[in-house]
């Protein structure tokens, strides 16, 4: 399995009997696994379902799974209750009395709660247990279809994920090409200032080597080159690994923004610093994509 997205949407229908549903499941980033359920009165047992089909197929995100059902109604179990709509008249006479109101319209009776009831008829355990399997069915049909979108988000998010990758290794090739020039660079600009401030005096050549030498440590960047291009091997290594790589190419994003920040600090190069400078948006682009990985 190739990096899987975090975002995505699922949806599976079916019909049972008197019963028809339709299941809708869809997920957003998250840092944690997430799973909510909706669904109708009766089959509170359908939340566990949900659960454990989500635990089994996604790592990360927050995950909505939402059911809605309802039961053909059969002809004949439509019943008037003319004991409440009593109640509602008896309780309105003193007002038709007085003049301030008027009588009932029979649609307006109708409408009144309690008045039209519907008797639905009674199912046994059994016939209930199979709607409910089935229900269960589309369930991880749904889910099944919502881990599907996710893996087609991951397959574009690894085109852009190794472009990106592919930018800071070249960024960090200029970057050692330019990183070579550091040491001459310095010892001519300190070279420029002693001249400066002592003129044609002699004896402080001895002194110009011996700064330029603590300056040029100082300055050396082939540590952070070298962790960089570690880094590069361990993002390609895990965009190409099987399996959820999302909070380990969060963390390696934290160690590229750290390597290329002591890159710029180190800088005595400007071409070097816009190098560093560019790095950094790279990598923060990088940061940003990495965020929708599960």
């Amino acid at each position: 399995m190739a990096l899987s997205g975090m975002t995505g949407f699922g949806r599976a229908e079916g019909v049972l009997g008197a019963w028809s549903w339709a299941v809708e499941a869809r997920s957003v980033n998250g840092r944690n696994l997430d799973i909510r359920f909706r669904g109708p009165p009766g089959f509170d047992s359908l939340e566990r379902t949900a659960r454990e089909g989500g635990q089994a197929r996604f790592q990360r995100g927050q995950v909505t799974v939402g059911l809605q059902a309802k039961r053909a109604d059969a002809a004949g179990q439509v019943r008037i209750n003319i004991e409440q709509i009593e109640r509602y008249l008896a309780a309105g006479a003193p007002y038709l009395a007085d003049g301030r109101a008027q009588a009932p319209r029979l649609d307006g009776l109708l409408s009144l709660r309690g008045v039209v009831e519907v008797a639905e008829s009674a199912e046994t355990p059994e016939a209930l247990a199979e709607v409910e399997a089935a229900m269960g069915a589309s369930i991880a049909a749904a889910l099944d279809a919502l881990a599907g979108a996710r893996q087609e988000e991951g397959a574009a998010l690894t085109g852009v994920l190794g472009g990106l990758v592919d930018r800071i290794a070249g960024l960090v090739v200029t970057a050692e090409g330019l990183a070579a020039d550091q040491p001459e660079a310095l010892k001519g600009r300190f070279a420029k200032r002693m001249t400066e401030l002592m003129g044609g005096s002699e004896g402080w050549e001895d002194r110009l080597v011996q700064e330029v030498a603590v300056m040029a440590v100082k300055a050396d960047v082939r540590e952070e080159l070298d962790r960089l291009a570690g880094h590069v091997h361990a993002a390609r290594a895990l965009i190409a690994a099987d399996g959820a790589a999302g909070r380990r190419l969060d963390f390696l994003t934290q160690e590229f923004m750290r390597e290329a920040n002591t890159l710029c600090s180190k800088s005595a190069l400007g071409a070097l610093t816009t190098v560093g400078l560019d790095l950094k948006a790279v990598i923060e682009q990088f940061r940003e994509q990495v965020q929708n990985v599960e």
